[in-house]
């Protein structure tokens, strides 16, 4: 229970510490934009603040937050103290220039890292999807030469045995000779033997094997004749021509007969074969029986079961369906029926096959739609921004303006030394809440106790008097000076 605790503790300050980390950033960005609007220099400090903020952070809220908080502080202070809204352009163009430009440049740059990242790990995927696919034809190919060898030599092989056998019973041979022959065939069936082990190694399982293979070497009817010049007891029935019949198919009925009469060959030497091919316009079929054999029925498959498994796999890749096994009397009954136009099955796919569409493409051609986006955006999101920033201050600044004209004539009946209750009631009901930016103002009358209130000549932008001030300043509860001030 102890240890529990502490991991649940743990995770816990990892969690507190992590967001502390992500929640410094931000307000550091924030407060180094405030701190530029009040002295420019800090604006490089809050835009490498912001720079790092769009690096790091991969969501977008933490920056809209800050920049969100900063604008909303500002329009605050600004209706709080009136004076700073003379800083509004500084504002503009710190928050813009050091806060949102800064952030979005951030955030491209680390896309484009993250997009050549991905684009080199998939390069580094193919490459070895593609060495694997090498690797995999390299097997396929092994175990194609392996079954070929099976077939081939094997059913030679077991001719080689059967001539020896046949020859061991010749009358009028001498014993040495016999002896010989006998030796003969034993070499042989053990050839066989170690061949299939061999086959065992170099052979493995391949779903496509055997469907784009060429046609036999001979032709079916070739293959029965040297079996029965062989000695074996063989009566063989081939119906039909397998002319136009496709070249897999022709293949594997060459392999079906070979193969069955190599496992009579061996497993029944002297018992009787019948084979009976035939080619319909529907396919070809292949039935191969031999008679009771000398070993036990379980053994007819020999040299491991390569032989058989081969077969029903090369019958299968072209559509068709085979059948092996004993029969009733102890002998051994071998059947296929293949059609004329192979219908391969489905066969589920490899984890090492380089897929036809690669998932990782819809990936990368997202990233790189979200590349020129955030490359958009930090082109025209600052600039938008600058431009409504900048228009919203300027309608504030007219609203201000027009709420504090001062009526010529009112000011032209202004007296230096009238009393401040008696002027107000002619002065418009607010007055400019900054100091108007003049070049060559006059000093405004010396004391501490004078006040200087601040009144526009007029509102309208079309006017060269634009940005012309009146300047009332008062001392004691009396006017003491009046001035205009041109902007």
């Amino acid at each position: 229970m102890t240890f529990g605790g502490s991991g649940v503790r743990g995770r816990s300050r990892r969690v507190v510490g992590m967001r502390k980390s992500e929640v410094a950033l931000p307000v550091a960005v924030g407060v180094g934009i405030g701190l530029g609007v009040a002295h420019l220099w800090w604006a490089p400090v809050a835009g490498g603040l912001a720079f790092a903020l769009g690096m790091r952070e991969e969501r977008v809220r933490p920056g809209i937050a800050v920049l969100a908080v900063v604008a909303g502080a500002a329009v605050l202070a600004a209706g709080v103290v009136p004076g700073w809204q003379v800083l509004g352009t500084r504002f503009t163009l710190v928050a813009v220039g050091a806060g949102m430009l800064p952030w979005l440049v951030g955030r491209y740059w680390r896309q484009s890292r993250e997009l050549a990242r991905a684009g080199w790990e998939r390069a580094e995927r193919l490459e070895r999807e593609q060495r694997l696919t090498a690797e995999q034809a390299r097997l396929r190919e092994r175990a194609r030469i392996a079954r070929d060898m099976h077939d081939a030599l094997g059913h030679d092989l077991s001719l080689i045995a059967l001539r020896a056998g046949a020859l061991t019973l010749a009358p009028g041979l001498a014993d040495p000779h016999r002896e010989a022959a006998r030796d003969l065939r034993a070499g042989a069936a053990a050839a066989v033997e170690r061949l299939g082990e061999v086959i065992g190694v170099l052979s493995e399982e391949d779903d496509t094997a055997g469907a784009d293979e060429g046609p036999a070497d001979a032709a079916v009817e070739d293959l029965l004749a040297r079996a029965a010049a062989a000695g074996l007891e063989l009566r063989a029935e081939v119906t039909g021509t397998p002319e136009g019949l496709p070249r897999a198919v022709e293949h594997a009925v060459y392999r079906v007969v070979q193969e069955a009469l190599t496992n009579a060959a061996k497993h029944a030497p002297g018992a009787p074969v019948t084979a009976a091919v035939g080619y319909t316009a529907d396919g070809a079929t292949v039935r191969i029986a031999n008679g009771p054999a000398a070993t036990a029925p379980d053994q007819l498959v020999g040299g491991g079961g390569h032989g058989l498994a081969g077969l029903r796999e090369r019958v299968r890749a072209v559509g068709g369906q085979f059948s092996a096994a004993p029969t009733r009397d102890g002998g051994f009954d071998v059947t296929a029926q293949l059609p004329r136009t192979p219908h391969l099955p489905d066969r589920p796919s490899t984890p090492h096959k380089v897929s036809a569409v690669d998932p990782a493409v819809p990936a990368l051609r997202q990233g790189r739609r979200r590349l020129r986006r955030s490359l958009g955006l930090a082109l025209v999101v600052p600039v938008a921004t600058a431009m409504t920033l900048t228009l919203a201050q300027r309608a504030w600044t007219l609203y201000v303006v027009h709420r504090s004209v001062l009526d010529p004539a009112a000011y032209a009946a202004l007296q230096v030394g009238q009393d401040r209750a008696e002027i107000e009631p002619r002065l418009p009901a607010h007055r400019l809440p900054y100091r108007p930016a003049v070049a060559h103002a006059p000093a405004p009358p010396p004391g501490e106790d004078v006040r200087c209130d601040y009144y526009a000549v007029t509102a309208d932008l079309f006017v060269d008097r634009y940005g012309d001030a009146y300047r009332l300043c008062y001392q004691g509860g009396r006017l003491v000076s009046r001035d205009l001030l041109a902007a």
